[in-house]
């Protein structure tokens, strides 16, 4: 059953383009990941501090192993997070 994720991200003035950045750098090292089903970085056609992700991955452990790689402690944990003036997530399941 897939475990499915939308996130939102907002960067703080200023950030947007690094924000963007470490985005296009995590999606195709996420997309390698066995686990993964999609990967999808957007950013608002409105707003560009506002970016919106959709994460698929094949079960909750292919996502936590996501977490756990190098480069997602690196560039989201390391990199992005401090530059975000918000990052929430909603998870749901495949029907």
């Amino acid at each position: 059953m897939g475990y499915v994720l939308a996130v939102t991200w907002r960067a703080k003035p200023g950030q947007e383009e690094r924000v963007a950045e470490i985005l296009r750098t995590m999606v195709p090292l996420t997309r390698q990941e066995p686990g993964c089903v999609h990967y999808y970085a957007h950013v608002a056609t409105d707003d560009p501090r506002r970016f919106f992700l959709f994460e698929e991955y094949r079960d909750e452990a292919a996502f936590e192993a996501h977490c756990e790689a190098d480069y997602f402690k690196k560039w989201v944990l390391g990199e992005a997070v401090p530059i975000l003036e918000s990052r929430d997530r909603l998870v749901y399941r495949s029907l």
